[in-house]
C-alpha cells in the first residue's frame, strides 16, 4: 500500500519512518497528521466558519419578515410555514445542483442553500417568541405612547429573545453539520476533508475534521447561550 495523500498533500515518507498515517498503519487518532497538514485543516475551518455565520445570518434576515407577515396575517401563516418546512425537505443533492445555474460553483451557492435550510428553524422561533410577550405588557407600552415599530424593537424583541436564541441555537448547530454539504460545490469547509477521508479511507483526516465539525458547534452554541445573557440581564435576576 503507497502512503497517504491528502488535500494535495503527500504523507511523510518512508525514509523517516512509520507513522499513524503511513504505509504501516492508518489509525484514526493522528497526531502527526493534525500537525503535517495545519494549513489545510485550519484553512477549511475558517472557510466552515465563514459560511456557517454567513448563512445563519441570511436565514435571521429572510426569517425575520417572514415571521413578522405570519404574525400580522394569520391567513398566511399556514402558508408561510408551509413554505419554509418544505424547502427543509429538498435534499440537498438536488437542491445544489439546482442553485448552480444561477450562482455557480461558488460560496454563494452554498450559502443561499444553507439559509433557506435554516428557514424552517428560525420563522416558527421568531413567531414563537413574539407570540410569547404578554398582551398586558404590549397594552401598557402603547399606553405609554409605543408605536408599532418602537414596540417592535423596544419591547416585543426583547421580551422575545429567549425563545428566538432558542431557536437560533438549534438552526446554527444544525447549520454546521449541513454545511458539510457544501462539498458538493467543492465550498465545504470541513466537508471537503471528511469527503477526502472517505474516498480515500484516511482515517486520520475523516476523524479529525468530523472532530473539529463537532467543536465547533459547540463552541458557536456556548457563544450564542453567552450573548443571550449578556442581552437579558433581567432575565438572570428572575432567575435568581
Amino acid at each position: 500500500m503507497t502512503l497517504l495523500a491528502v488535500g494535495g498533500a503527500s504523507a511523510l515518507s518512508s525514509a523517516d519512518g512509520p507513522t499513524c498515517y503511513s504505509r504501516l498503519t492508518n489509525d484514526w487518532i493522528c497526531a502527526q497528521y493534525v500537525k503535517d497538514f495545519r494549513p489545510e485543516l485550519q484553512q477549511a475551518t475558517i472557510e466552515h466558519l465563514q459560511i456557517t455565520a454567513l448563512a445563519v445570518l441570511l436565514g435571521v434576515l429572510i426569517a425575520f419578515p417572514m415571521a413578522l407577515v405570519a404574525r400580522r396575517y394569520a391567513r398566511l401563516e399556514s402558508s408561510i410555514l408551509g413554505i419554509a418546512t418544505g424547502i427543509y425537505t429538498i435534499p440537498s443533492l438536488a437542491l445544489l445542483p439546482l442553485m448552480v445555474p444561477f450562482t455557480g460553483l461558488s460560496k454563494t451557492t452554498v450559502v443561499i442553500a444553507l439559509a433557506l435550510y435554516a428557514l424552517t428553524i428560525l420563522v416558527r422561533a421568531i413567531l414563537e417568541g413574539l407570540r410569547g410577550v404578554p398582551d398586558e405588557v404590549v397594552e401598557a407600552a402603547r399606553g405609554l405612547g409605543y408605536g408599532p415599530t418602537r414596540l417592535l424593537f423596544r419591547v416585543e424583541l426583547p421580551l422575545a429573545l429567549p425563545v428566538i436564541m432558542a431557536g437560533l441555537r438549534v438552526a446554527t448547530v444544525s447549520t454546521v453539520a449541513l454545511t458539510t454539504i457544501g462539498s458538493l460545490v467543492a465550498y465545504g469547509g470541513l466537508g471537503n476533508l471528511i469527503k477526502d477521508g472517505v474516498n480515500s479511507n484516511f482515517r486520520a483526516e475523516l476523524f479529525t475534521a468530523s472532530l473539529l465539525c463537532v467543536v465547533i458547534a459547540v463552541l458557536l452554541d456556548v457563544v450564542i447561550v453567552l450573548t443571550q445573557r449578556a442581552m437579558t440581564p433581567w432575565a438572570r435576576g428572575v432567575r435568581a
